[in-house]
């Protein structure tokens, strides 16, 4: 038994050597820096050198902590390093290195974004959130109308509300056609074409014309249309792409099953082409709210994007920054649900990995 453990001990002692020695080159480095007072000057490349210095710390550890805590380990590396950029922007803020009037550093967006979620701005009576704690203060007093106040304050509603109904819309219909281009190569061929064509379209462009399509132009139509067209193209693609590039031989293992037709479509085609169209899921749904937050700049009076743009005109930048941070968020929950969606979905790739651990 004493041999293997020595071998064990043994591989360690190398990246524990190394360890130590990156973190000792770490802090001599910044120590040197802070007593010579150079921060000002070369900030940019002492922040370059560090990041180096860290990874490489980080790449040595990983060795040492245990299988089970690895896990652990590699979520603990994905909070660390934004909350370390973080905490640079604050000393760059404090060391007069960045302008606090134009980047505010992250404790006073922390508290724009708490100002914005729980306060009703003054001039524009709008909120975040739209104060959903008054909700029973306001249905008392005016019912159901009461409740519409509410609802119709809360910018993050309409942008919530655009998104996803220009995402259902634009991706059933993307669905529908990308399998259809997919198990067929005469629909492909007929309009892979001319798919490709509208495509390359920004699609920000076509949203004056889908002003001059609806009847009311300032509307949620024209808003909402153009976050369905934004959709459905990634999802078609990546639906066709999944459902073509199919191994044949799951194809034949169907068939000599005695799958045919829909039933071919629903247990062998559609389970196969998951993962893609998935794939295109996400990207389509990171695309709708990309493009809906730009529309909120230009055409909107409601929205997270009509927020962040409205505190840039008024020059309140920590709030501008706050709403930016309510993007960012946003992007990150949606992901997290449509991921969740998707491991719901495909119970079968919890199993392998299951079974690929055991």
């Amino acid at each position: 038994m004493a041999g293997p453990v020595l071998v064990q001990s043994a591989d360690l002692s190398a990246p524990r050597k190394r360890l130590i020695a990156t973190l000792a080159v770490f802090l001599v480095l910044n120590a040197v820096v802070t007593v010579l007072s150079v921060w000002a000057h070369l900030w940019w490349a002492i922040a370059a050198v560090n990041f180096v210095l860290l990874v490489v710390i980080a790449e040595n550890a990983a060795p040492l902590i245990p299988g089970k805590r690895l896990q652990a380990y590699e979520r603990a590396l994905a909070i660390a390093f934004p909350l370390l950029l973080l905490v640079g922007w604050e000393l760059l803020v404090a060391g007069d290195i960045l302008n606090p009037n134009w980047f505010p550093p992250p404790t006073r967006i922390a508290g724009a974004v708490w100002s914005i979620a729980t306060e009703q701005d003054q001039f524009t009576g709008t909120s975040l959130f739209g104060r959903p704690w008054r909700l029973p203060q306001y249905i008392a007093e005016d019912g159901p109308a009461g409740a519409q106040t509410l609802i119709q304050e809360s910018h993050l509603f309409a942008t919530l509300l655009r998104v996803f109904a220009g995402f259902l819309i634009g991706t059933v219909p993307g669905l529908v056609l990308g399998v259809a281009m997919g198990v067929s190569g005469t629909i492909r061929r007929m309009i892979d074409a001319t798919l490709s064509a509208f495509y390359v379209l920004p699609k920000i462009a076509i949203f004056p014309i889908m002003m001059l399509v609806f009847p009311n132009p300032f509307g949620e139509g024209p808003k909402i249309a153009v976050v369905a067209i934004s959709a459905f193209f990634l999802v078609t693609i990546n639906t066709m792409v999944g459902v073509r590039d199919i191994e044949p031989v799951l194809i034949e293992a169907g068939r000599n099953y005695g799958a045919r037709g829909l039933t071919m479509l629903r247990h062998v085609i559609i389970p196969a082409a998951m993962p893609v169209i998935f794939a295109g899921l996400r990207l389509a749904l990171g695309t709708a709210l990309i493009v809906i937050i730009a529309i909120e700049f230009v055409r909107s009076q409601t929205g997270v994007g009509f927020l962040t743009f409205y505190y840039w005109e008024i020059l309140a930048p920590e709030k501008m920054y706050a709403g930016l941070v309510v993007v960012m968020i946003l992007g990150v929950s949606l992901t997290a649900g449509l991921t969740a969606l998707e491991r719901a979905a495909m119970p079968w790739r919890r199993e392998l990995r299951t079974r690929r651990k055991a």
